[in-house]
């Protein structure tokens, strides 16, 4: 079933495009932010989600091609060729999975921990210093749908 016809269709309000529009910017003011200090490491931003992938797996979870595959909304076969050029890097490594033959576990190396750590102190400092506009984008479209699904609400505030 589409998204289109499980949602109630209704139109948006002018306020609540402006809502989206902002929530977008941000997100992508972010986003470029952040693909260009990957890029300053000599890394393709979807390396650099790699390497993030592997090391931020949830508790329990195994970093293997298909769980980083899910994990970035890629393909299958498109995971491994994105593994392989972290390890022909340097940056990660390949290991059999002792819990299941089918599965290969890929890890950090330690040059793939310090570029990981690099990058990551400098995002998590510009989230925390500079990017308080992407909350406050993401609240007011929160906000509007708590409000009895923004209609009424953003009208109001666009008047």
């Amino acid at each position: 079933m589409s998204t289109e016809t499980r949602t109630k269709k209704r139109n948006l309000t002018i306020a609540e495009y402006r809502k989206l529009s902002e929530l977008r910017f941000q997100m992508r003011r972010f986003m470029r932010f952040s693909e260009d200090a990957a890029r300053s490491r000599k890394l393709e931003p979807q390396q650099h989600q790699t390497l993030l992938a592997i090391k931020g797996a949830p508790a329990g979870e195994d970093p293997t091609i298909a769980f980083l595959a899910k994990r970035m909304q890629l393909a299958h076969h498109t995971m491994v060729e994105l593994v392989d050029r972290v390890v022909e890097k340097g940056l990660a490594q390949r290991k059999p999975s002792t819990t299941d033959r089918r599965s290969t576990l890929v890890q950090l190396t330690p040059e793939g921990a310090k570029v990981l750590a690099e990058l990551s102190t400098i995002t998590y400092e510009q989230l925390q210093t500079k990017f308080g506009e992407m909350l406050q984008a993401l609240q007011g479209v929160v906000d509007a749908k708590a409000n009895g699904n923004g209609h009424a609400a953003a009208a109001r505030k666009s008047d």
